[in-house]
């Protein structure tokens, strides 16, 4: 049983945002102040990212824990309101990824997906995979 009225919990849902998320601020400033230069839910770009590098075919992804299905087998099981419409979507996000990673590393691109948590207390982690990342492909030809 929700805790919240049907009309409470219309408003959280409409709330959350696709674009401009916390996580994807926090990433964003701390790419800027490291002096990356990137592109922001570039339409151009298979799977629309939250960041692009274009010239070496990075693209970044910030995945929520429960939009995304963290640890989904075992997660999935807490959901005890709308479960059948729940389960599909995030069921549907899951499989979803999976395409995009697929086309995209298809496309020789270089995918790299951080959870939401890992951002938010690892950002360092976060930033040196990036850079990891743009040195890699600093050093091969990109088609």
């Amino acid at each position: 049983m929700d805790v919240l009225t049907k009309e409470q919990r219309r408003k959280n849902m409409q709330a959350i945002k696709s674009k401009s998320t916390k996580i994807e601020e926090l990433l964003a400033k701390a790419l800027w102040t490291k002096g990356f230069r990137y592109r922001r839910n570039n339409r151009s770009v298979f799977g629309k990212p939250d960041f692009t590098f274009k010239k070496y075919k990075i693209a970044i992804f910030c995945d929520s824990e429960y939009f995304h299905g963290k640890d989904w087998e075992n997660q999935k099981h807490r959901i005890k309101t709308n479960t059948e419409f729940w389960h599909s979507k995030i069921e549907g996000n899951i499989e979803r990824d999976k395409i995009v990673n697929e086309r995209l590393l298809h496309e020789n691109w270089k995918v790299i997906r951080f959870w939401g948590e890992d951002i938010k207390k690892n950002l360092e982690i976060c930033l040196t995979k990036i850079e990891e990342g743009i040195e890699e492909r600093k050093h091969v030809k990109i088609l």
